[in-house]
């Protein structure tokens, strides 16, 4: 059933979010500074090609300094905007029995882009 579900997500928008989630990572690992943030771009990228199956995962190291500030930047240099527009997904999608698996899978995405530092995806 998830490879179904994966195939359906990649023919009606996954493969158009994750091209879209590379082609930023790489913008903004053309400076060092953006690095970091390029890297959970990417994460988010996976995660949007094949997420039924898919695990976010917290490392145990989200609590750490360092990830709590990137987290906080993340957050004001556009990660609540990728938040809410999959929240706003996921909801239009949950509107029907037959979208509600594709809304949960939204639902994932906005979680993993509300605070990716300290996650990994499995």
């Amino acid at each position: 059933m998830k490879i179904l579900g994966n195939i359906i997500w990649l023919i009606f928008g996954g493969i158009i979010t994750s091209i879209g989630y590379v082609i930023s990572s790489l913008c903004l690992m053309i400076t060092i500074i953006g690095i970091p943030f390029g890297l959970q771009t990417l994460k988010l990228a996976v995660l949007a090609l094949w997420p039924f199956g898919s695990k976010v995962i917290d490392t145990g190291k989200s609590g750490g300094c360092l990830n709590i500030i990137m987290n906080i930047l993340w957050l004001i240099l556009g990660g609540l905007c990728i938040s809410i527009s999959h929240l706003v997904f996921g909801l239009i999608l949950c509107v029907t029995i037959i979208g509600i698996p594709f809304g949960l899978q939204h639902f994932k995405m906005a979680g993993l882009a509300l605070t990716p530092f300290g996650k990994t995806i499995t």
